[in-house]
């Protein structure tokens, strides 16, 4: 029994950006130089996000005179936030310490040969001439009119 790919939009971004990461980085040491950088991305707009949200939380609890109607953001919301991404952060940290493990091990360039040929039969290239001649002979169907009974 084989498992369907599920057809939601969401799922499918996903499908199509996996696909895409695997074409473009097919390599091991690629994979570990794009997960780092994801990962320390993620730790900088997280951290930059926090220290944002700290500043804006003091400067509203230091005015005395305080118009409710101007704050775009409430106080508990951006508290609650603030939890979250301190979470988030602290499990990036956690990846991270994992991460290095992984940059501890190295292979060879016979393995990576062979890592972009499985990368080239895990997401062959949608643009592939061959790939889209077949994907539009499996998507015919009897009402197209490229499709149409020649006797």
């Amino acid at each position: 029994m084989s498992e369907e790919q599920c057809q939601c939009a969401d799922c499918q971004r996903f499908y199509k950006e996996h696909d895409r990461l695997i074409r473009q980085f097919p390599t091991f040491k690629q994979q570990q130089e794009l997960n780092w950088a994801s990962i320390q991305s993620f730790r900088t707009l997280c951290s930059k996000a926090i220290n944002e949200l700290q500043r804006q939380l003091t400067e509203r609890e230091s005015q005395e005179d305080r118009n409710t109607d101007e704050a775009c953001i409430s106080d508990t919301e951006i508290s609650e936030a603030l939890d979250d991404l301190e979470n988030v952060n602290a499990y990036l940290y956690s990846i991270e310490a994992l991460m290095e493990k992984i940059f501890e091990t190295k292979i060879s360039n016979n393995i990576e040969s062979k890592f972009k040929e499985i990368a080239n039969e895990l997401a062959p290239d949608p643009l592939n001439v061959d790939r889209l001649i077949l994907n539009r002979l499996f998507h015919q169907t009897p009402d197209f009119p490229d499709k149409k009974n020649i006797n």
